[in-house]
Parts: C-alpha cells; sequence; structure tokens
C-alpha cells in the first residue's frame, strides 16, 4: 500500500497517477477524507477516555449521594467511551480498506494510458527470414519432434493443459537451469518455494483475492494457488526487519497457476497462454534509493538470459493503465514469434517500491544521527521473470528447419548432453 501521511500531504501527485493509469483520481480524496475521519474519531475517543479517567479519581474520592452520583454519570460515560472507540476503529477500517484499493505510485516517465501506449525502449536482433519454406507454428513443431502433447493435455486435465514431453520436457528443464545457474552467478539465492499461500500473503502482494477472476482458490482450504514465485518471495520475510544495506536477491523455482479468465479464445492453440507452466523467478528486497538501478540489473539479467538463447527482442517501457496494482514501473520483454508476425511477452520486471513492503510490514532499521539504532522504515521490492514455459514458443519457431527440425541454441547444449538438434520422429 501506500505511505497515506504521504499522499495527504502531497494529494496532486498521487491525482495525477491515477489519472496516468486511466482510474479515479476521486479515490486520493476519498482517503483523505478518510483519514481526517479517523484522526477525529480517534481525538474523540481519546478525549473521552481522559474523562472517563478523570471521573474514576473523583468518584474514588467521592462519598455518600454524591458518589452515586458520579457512578452514574460514570456508567454513561462508559457507554459514551465504548461507542466512540467502535466509530474510531470503523473510521481507520473504512481507510484501510480504501487505501488497499489504491494502486502503486506511478513513477516519473512512465507513459501514460492503457495496453497499447507502451514505449519501445530498444530492439534488440533482426527477426528472422524463411525465403526457403514457410515457418511452422510451435505447436506443429512440438508435436512432429515429440515435445507438446495439448491433445492428451486436454483428455486429462481440461483445455489450455498440455504435456511437455520428450525433449519438450528436456529443453524447458534446461531453460530453468540455465537460468538458475545465471541468478546463482549472479548473486541470488535458489528458492523452491510453495505454491500455494494464505490468503493474507497473497493480498499483501498486491492480488486482489476477492475479485480478481485470474487467481485458483482452494476455498476448503482458504489457500490459493500462485501465478509467481513472486507471492511467496515477497511473504518470505513478512513482518521483520531485514539487512538491506546490500539487496537481498532471490532466486525462486516454482510451478505456476493461472485461471485464464479473461483470455476465452485468445491463443488457444498451444503453449502460449495456459493454466499451468513453470518459471525461474528473481526477487529482491532493497532500499528505496536503490530500487531503480536494481529495476536496471534485472532487465540486464533478463536481457542476458535472451541473448543466450538467439532470440531477437524488443524492451517495451509499459503503460501505466498497463502495469497492476504493485508495480510502480514495469519493463517487459518481448520476443518475436515468426509465424504471429508480432512481438510476444516473455519476461516482465517491475519496480514495486514500498507498495508491497508496507502491505507485508516488511522494513529495515536505519542508523540514526549517533550512530545507534534509528527507525524503521519500509524496504523496496522488484520482481522479475528469467525463463518459463513460454520462452519454449519462441525457441522452437525461431529456431526451426524446414523439415520440422529445431537447432538448439548454444547455450543451452551443455544442458541437453550435447544435442545440436531436436529431430523430428
Amino acid at each position: 500500500m501506500i505511505d497515506v501521511r504521504d499522499l495527504c500531504e502531497n494529494p496532486e501527485i498521487y491525482r495525477a497517477s491515477q489519472r496516468a493509469r486511466g482510474a479515479e483520481p476521486s479515490l486520493v480524496d476519498a482517503i483523505v477524507a478518510a483519514d481526517a475521519a479517523r484522526k477525529s474519531a480517534i481525538t474523540s475517543f481519546e478525549e473521552l477516555r481522559a474523562a472517563q479517567n478523570a471521573f474514576g479519581k473523583k468518584v474514588a474520592k467521592a462519598k455518600g449521594e454524591e458518589k452515586q452520583a458520579l457512578l452514574a454519570e460514570v456508567k454513561e460515560l462508559a457507554v459514551s467511551v465504548k461507542a466512540a472507540s467502535a466509530a474510531a476503529d470503523a473510521a481507520a477500517a473504512e481507510q484501510d480498506t480504501l487505501v488497499r484499493s489504491l494502486p502503486n505510485l506511478v513513477s516519473d516517465g512512465v507513459p501514460e494510458g492503457g495496453e497499447d501506449d507502451y514505449v519501445v525502449v530498444k530492439t534488440v536482433g533482426t527477426p528472422r527470414e524463411f525465403p526457403d519454406f514457410k515457418p511452422k507454428d510451435h505447436l506443429e513443431i512440438g508435436e512432429l519432434i515429440g515435445a507438446i502433447d495439448m491433445e492428451r493435455g486436454a483428455k486429462v486435465s481440461g483445455s489450455r493443459f498440455y504435456f511437455l514431453k520428450g525433449v519438450g520436457a528436456r529443453l524447458e528443464m534446461a531453460l530453468l537451469q540455465m537460468a538458475m545457474d545465471q541468478a546463482i552467478a549472479a548473486g541470488f539465492t535458489p528458492m523452491i518455494t510453495p505454491t500455494l499461500v494464505l490468503p493474507e500473503t497473497m493480498a499483501g502482494t498486491g492480488f486482489d483475492v476477492e475479485h480478481d477472476a485470474e487467481i485458483y482458490r482452494l476455498a476448503d482450504d482458504d489457500l490459493y494457488l500462485v501465478g509467481t514465485s513472486e507471492v511467496a518471495l515477497a511473504g518470505y520475510h513478512g513482518n521483520e526487519i531485514i539487512n538491506v544495506d546490500e539487496p537481498v536477491r532471490y532466486a525462486g523455482w516454482s510451478s505456476c497457476y493461472r485461471r485464464e479468465a479473461g483470455s476465452h479464445g485468445k491463443d488457444t492453440r498451444g503453449i502460449i497462454r495456459v493454466h499451468q507452466f513453470n518459471k525461474v523467478e528473481m526477487f529482491v528486497y532493497t532500499t528505496v534509493e536503490k530500487a531503480a538501478e536494481e529495476h536496471q540489473r534485472l532487465l540486464a539479467w533478463e536481457e542476458e538470459m535472451l541473448a543466450k538463447v538467439e532470440l531477437p527482442y524488443r524492451v517495451i517501457d509499459t503503460a501505466a493503465g498497463d502495469l497492476g496494482m504493485s508495480a510502480s514501473r514495469k519493463f517487459d520483454c518481448e520476443a518475436w514469434v515468426p509465424t504471429q508476425d508480432a512481438y510476444r511477452e516473455l519476461t516482465s520486471t517491475s519496480n514495486c517500491t514500498t507498495f508491497q513492503a508496507r502491505r507485508l510490514n516488511i522494513r529495515e532499521r536505519q542508523v540514526a544521527a549517533d550512530g545507534g539504532k534509528g527507525s524503521t522504515r519500509a524496504v523496496a521490492t522488484l520482481n522479475g521473470t528469467l525463463a518459463t514455459t513460454r520462452w519454449i514458443v519462441a525457441i522452437l519457431e525461431h529456431h526451426q528447419n524446414a523439415d520440422g527440425s529445431v537447432n538448439v541454441p548454444v547455450a543451452l547444449r551443455k544442458y541437453l548432453g550435447g544435442l545440436e538438434v531436436f529431430p523430428v520422429l
């Protein structure tokens, strides 16, 4: 969540952020009003409680009829104090509800608008042309080389499920292992994370557990299946004070689940948009001052992985209306998919500033002027995808041969026992 005090002191910054997202700026005014109501309710409660305490001392000294009269007043005052306490709690709850519905403050320089209003930061490599044959799509290739089985995936689990088998399974494991090796070399601690989390962990990361149609929920257990290991890694240090003098970096390997509730009719062929996939996700805790610099590092590590699999790609600066709840800025890396004649997202990296840390109560201890322990403040969190199942789509299509076989990118070969080509079966 955002810093309420900062919002109340600088409301126009937050109104501008809302306008950039295409969201309602009046929510900012509602939070300001709710904060004023909360403070007023607390003041009323504290004044009544002070009066109650003062009456208690008078009662202790009084005798006879005077004492009986005072006791009657104390009784009435106790009712008023209880009502004032309830009013203060209600005002605080109302403010909290409003604050939790406000997305993160958009960073300076983020393009305004929605999904189609991104800005291309750079383009790397040239999309492959196919002068000698018509390229096959990834599913046709996957079936020819025995890598993907959608038919049996649907038979076992329903639409948008699949089996990776043979070289398909080996390719995914190779990708994820190469990603993890790169992360470890860069100083990340490898993590295999839970894929079921508590509602407070999911909500703390910035997901709307009550209204987000993308999330799978296990109602009997009140647990949620994660769509990214970011959720578990964000909750890992919940309610803790941690040292972020140097960035704390984790690389999470997990299965991920998304309902794809709003994608009826979109990307129904193949494994571009599916309900279950695997991913290596980078997650970082750092200081507010170092967050923007760390964001550029995460993007560079993502580009390093894309270079290893020899794919042409572009980097886009995502528009404010497409950032999601937690992100203050987000860069996507999109690889060229030949049969779609388009760039498709393979990685995403977000700077969430202090938004998640405030919700999850993750802080750092500052140093006081005298060198001793100072106050605490929220840390910044960032995340970025290093490899995921969808990469297989671009790899198969970009590196295909006329007969449907696929050349293995050089960097991946050592993870595949030296295999240079995925042959047609």
